[in-house]
């Protein structure tokens, strides 16, 4: 039990300085980020942030990476569209719900803003952070719609180019909004909105 303790308490430490991290980044930015901050808020020493992470940069790249594990649900939600025509437009609309829920959420577009204002500064992180992230819900949204085209439920030509339709009918309005206003600018009523305005414009393309 001894021998686990100091281990525990590394991990805790880790934990508290990725959350410290996280929250000065999106307050302050990466360039107004600095090392005291982050170890200031932790409560913890700058040498012991120093330790769990070499520089700034590193530690930038393992938040925002470590985000790309919260799309899982929304793989599984969008995996699991069953191939029902009668339904069809019911799991479509509360697929769209969901999405917009939580790709709207306001820690998710301070992320999306903070990443983006480093895109020339960290090109790489930047399409890491897409690759592992929203494009694989795109990929998966992708081999659905083209199931339920098998299934005669839908007619696609470029299930890609569909799933990049389904999610830009959800999500301009509202992502836009709030990328150029600094804040979310949408109550629920208008997702509900946005969302069924945006299932029947794309069945009306693609059913």
């Amino acid at each position: 039990m001894e021998a686990s303790e100091p281990v525990s308490r590394s991990a805790r430490k880790h934990q508290a300085i990725m959350e410290a991290a996280t929250a000065v980044f999106m307050e302050k930015g990466y360039a107004g980020t600095s090392m005291d901050d982050i170890a200031k808020l932790a409560a913890v020493s700058k040498q012991t942030v120093y330790k769990h992470f070499a520089d700034k940069e590193k530690l930038f790249a393992e938040i925002v990476l470590a985000t790309t594990d919260r799309v899982e649900d929304m793989i599984d939600l969008v995996a699991d569209i069953p191939a029902d025509a009668d339904s069809l437009e019911e799991n479509l609309l509360r697929l769209a719900r969901q999405f917009l829920s939580t790709l709207t959420q306001p820690e998710v577009l301070q992320l999306r803003r903070l990443i983006i204002a480093n895109a020339d500064t960290f090109p790489d992180l930047g399409a890491t952070w897409y690759e592992q992230g929203f494009e694989r819900v795109l990929a998966t949204l992708a081999e659905t719609f083209q199931r339920l085209a098998d299934r005669g439920l839908l007619r696609i030509d470029d299930p890609v180019l569909a799933a990049h339709h389904f999610s830009g009918l959800l999500l301009w309005i509202p992502v836009n909004r709030a990328m150029f206003r600094g804040s979310p600018q949408h109550n629920q009523s208008e997702l509900e909105h946005y969302a069924d305005a945006g299932i029947r414009a794309f069945l009306a393309a693609y059913r």
